[in-house]
């Protein structure tokens, strides 16, 4: 299989504190990868480092095949959208023209948008459902809905390889499903390549086809859902009760977390006075 992305001992650091440490693993193109594992186990930064915004302080990095340090940064965004974790709520623009910024990396150096880049924004905001609000401006929209407008925008860029930064962290489940369901789409109909960033355990197992398990910025494990996914590495990950078991809804895997009331006995819920 082809790699989309390959890291060879990355590292990166804050100064003296050593965040990412001789991470090596690579995500096939076609893959639905997504990044798991606890608070400050470095999964914001190495999605960082893969879309550029930081640069690698040690080890190798490949997108499509080439060291990321021969991209420009206009063509590299030409291969890798990002979809930040929360879209801004005070940007005073329209949902087409917040759409349209994604064509940027292909524009001439007038930045002139054409009738085919209105005709890829368009295409791009009926797949993802949010041409009715192509008018409105973003504050006026949901958190739901701005976050498919920032899908549309970085889908309107044209790319290989689509980068999320816990995309649903903040919508209600209606909305987590409609984020999920549509980059389950872009990946079978566009044949993009998605690494997700995600707190969600039981939406990675649902979703991925491949995991890996972040601890303070060393890979636990790397894997299919069903090899992550474990009692042993998921406690060792997160230092908490949990149980693990089959899904109703097939063959995945399924995280409860396990409150302490169940574990000792002795301890009762707080009456309250009416």
């Amino acid at each position: 299989m082809k790699e989309a992305i390959h890291t060879k001992q990355l590292g990166y650091s804050y100064g003296d504190l050593r965040v990412l440490e001789a991470l090596s693993f690579s995500v096939y193109r076609g893959d639905f990868f997504i990044i798991i594992g606890p608070n400050g186990s470095g999964k914001t930064t190495l999605l960082k480092c893969i879309s550029g915004i930081l640069r690698p302080r040690t080890g190798g990095l490949e997108i499509l095949g080439a060291p990321v340090h021969a991209y420009s940064r206009k063509s590299l965004a030409r291969s890798i959208a990002l979809v930040p974790q929360t879209a801004p709520v005070d940007f005073p623009f329209r949902v087409t023209e917040v759409v349209l910024m994604g064509r940027s990396p292909h524009l001439g150096i007038l930045g002139v948008e054409h009738e085919e880049d209105l005709s890829i924004a368009h295409r791009a905001m009926e797949f993802t459902g949010v041409a009715s609000l192509a008018r409105r401006k973003l504050d006026q929209l949901s958190g739901g809905e701005r976050q498919r407008v920032m899908i549309a925008r970085a889908i309107c860029q044209d790319p290989e390889i689509i980068l999320l930064d816990e995309p649903t962290a903040s919508l209600d489940l209606a909305h987590q499903v409609r984020v999920m369901d549509l980059m389950e789409r872009l990946r079978h109909e566009k044949k993009v390549t998605v690494l997700m960033v995600s707190h969600d355990i039981n939406l990675a197992a649902l979703y991925g086809n491949r995991l890996m398990l972040l601890k303070e910025g060393r890979i636990l494990s790397l894997g299919a859902p069903s090899e992550v996914l474990t009692f042993q590495t998921l406690e060792e990950a997160y230092g908490c009760p949990l149980l693990v078991d089959k899904s109703p809804l097939g063959d995945f895997q399924r995280v409860t977390l396990v409150p302490q009331k169940f574990i000792d006995p002795g301890i009762k819920e707080t009456s309250r006075r009416p």
